[in-house]
């Protein structure tokens, strides 16, 4: 669950830490105080996008942290196969946001990329708002709710992965009987490329070989120069050297070290230094002997060289990328030039993967026309409870060509009330019935998934009264396999909560501040009356706001 979220310079949040629990929890306060925001964290820390634009004014940046605990099995085994291990079963998120737009996040105080925050947060967080009930609107949002309950996901896999073979079948076969003038274009210029390849025997690495004879080469003269200087440094020339010079040192200092003992481990040192300097001087020589440099050499080096960088612009930047290459592009002349035969092979296969696919389409169909069918039943009954007694929900699955998921149009069609034939969701819903049924759905989806936190953005939305009553007794059921989380409007929401956390926001020094407290059982009071009377609580608000507490 999310037991803890901290939040840092983000929009009128200043500096906030919000403590969970794993139950019921309400968050309410008056519209601008920061109720979204908190909402907004939460998405940025679930790796969505974040604008900088809700960096805090005269902030450099802005900091989120969120604190999961007791995270369900399927969740821990993500995060594992990602290499983040937790031996307390605790998990950090972390995301910082600069002004400059540079995301920077980790888990569990390791590094992690912003793609590992989406990955693994899906295992860990469900959130409904508003933009997810536009998106049930649309027809082609349906079939990943069915998918989501139903329970056949070997179907679903089965499916995938002959789509893929039938695909690539279908490609190749398209690609052999293209136009034969075509085909013949495609011999020619195969047959050209393996050749130009072959001709050249390039071998593995050297091309990085050449570039360093090529280079030893074209400094032939520099290097030769610069080894004789520094041998006839060593030796000396007209003036006596190096070695001359300190091997008078040396028998100087061996001398005077029979006189004074501090100088005998000075001489003993020299005498390292000029048996060192000795032998570098006898390798030297060796080197500067074998600097031979020939120019014909020179001309083939550079030759050999350029036919390989030619090479590498055309088929690789390096040989082993070259020579693969020319391996794919044998096996494609050898197809193409067998076309008779890869042709009625690749038929044969392509006619066999589309009938396997076929079959294999018609059981995911099934599948998801008993899961639609059954999934509309239990959405009916979720809505009738939900102060929608006439609600008829229809399921409408049609075929369509194959995609990589599945061959069906499926689209759930609604009546809200009695006589009207079931039409889309979009024709028909309002803001409160569309609530409502984003709330059944995702009731129904709790209980096939291991998400342990599902937070309802305003699911309040159109509805007040008994409906309201009904939401939040649906929400405090919810919260009792899975950790809740919502915002709300409604009194009646609110006093159903475990706990309630309020939202204020004050001004100070012209900057506004965004704070959450928790509320005990007599601020609750007052919170509640309120939001009943949407001013100063009256006697009678407060009698109410009292009630409504003690009968949850």
């Amino acid at each position: 669950m999310l037991s803890n979220i901290y939040i840092e310079n983000v929009a009128v949040i200043e500096k906030a830490s919000i403590d969970f629990d794993e139950a019921f929890n309400i968050l309410t306060g008056e519209t601008g105080a920061g109720k979204s925001i908190i909402i907004d964290s939460i998405n940025a820390i679930m790796g969505q996008r974040m604008s900088r634009e809700l960096i805090r004014s005269g902030a450099k940046q802005a900091f989120i942290s969120a604190t999961f605990t007791d995270v369900s099995k399927t969740a821990e085994e993500k995060l594992s196969s990602l290499g983040y291990e937790c031996e307390d079963g605790d998990y950090i998120l972390q995301r910082t946001i600069t002004s400059a737009g540079k995301n920077t996040c980790r888990i569990n105080g390791r590094p992690a990329p912003l793609s590992a925050l989406r990955e693994v947060s899906i295992y860990l967080i469900n959130i409904y708002g508003q933009n997810e009930g536009y998106d049930f609107m649309t027809a082609d949002s349906h079939i990943k709710y069915i998918d989501a309950v139903g329970c056949y996901p070997e179907l679903i896999e089965d499916y995938k992965t002959k789509f893929a073979v039938y695909s690539d079948l279908k490609r190749r076969l398209g690609a052999l009987t293209d136009n034969i003038q075509d085909r013949e274009r495609r011999i020619d210029l195969l047959k050209y490329q393996i050749d130009e390849i072959e001709s050249a025997e390039p071998e593995p690495g050297e091309l990085e070989q050449l570039e360093a004879r090529r280079r030893l080469l074209n400094n032939g003269e520099r290097i030769k120069n610069g080894v004789g200087r520094s041998y006839a440094a060593l030796t000396g020339d007209e003036e006596e050297g190096i070695l001359s010079r300190l091997s008078e040192i040396c028998g100087e200092l061996e001398d005077l070290s029979s006189l004074h003992p501090d100088l005998e481990p000075i001489a003993e040192r020299m005498q390292s230094s000029y048996e060192e300097l000795n032998d570098c001087h006898y390798e030297l020589r060796s080197v500067y002997d074998d600097l031979e440099f020939d120019p014909e050499e020179i001309e083939q080096v550079e030759e050999r060289f350029e036919l390989l960088r030619s090479l590498s612009r055309k088929y690789g930047d390096t040989i082993e990328e070259i020579l693969e290459f020319c391996e794919n592009s044998r096996r494609e002349l050898e197809e193409l030039l067998s076309y008779d035969i890869n042709k009625e092979r690749l038929e044969a296969e392509y006619t066999q993967a589309k009938a396997e696919l076929e079959e294999s389409a018609q059981r995911l169909t099934d599948a998801r026309k008993k899961a639609a069918n059954d999934f509309s039943e239990a959405v009916m009954n979720e809505m009738r409870y939900l102060d929608m007694p006439n609600v008829v929900m229809t399921p409408s699955l049609t075929k369509c060509a194959y995609t990589e998921n599945g061959c069906d149009l499926l689209e759930l069609l609604i009546s809200a009330n009695p006589g009207e034939e079931p039409k889309p969701v979009s024709k028909i819903a309002s803001g409160g019935e569309l609530s409502r049924m984003m709330l059944a759905v995702k009731s129904i989806i709790a209980e096939k998934d291991e998400i342990d936190t599902l937070i309802f953005d305003e699911v309040d939305t159109g509805i007040s009264g008994s409906a309201a009553s009904k939401v939040g007794k649906k929400l405090r059921s919810l919260s009792r396999s899975h950790q809740v989380i919502c915002i709300t409007h409604q009194a009646q929401i609110a006093a159903l909560a475990d706990i309630h956390l309020y939202i204020s926001k004050s001004v100070s020094e012209g900057r506004t501040y965004t704070n959450v407290k928790r509320l005990d059982f007599e601020q609750r009071k007052y919170e509640l009356s309120r939001i009943i009377d949407g001013s100063e609580p009256s006697e009678l608000s407060l009698k109410h706001a009292e009630e409504m507490l003690n009968a949850k």
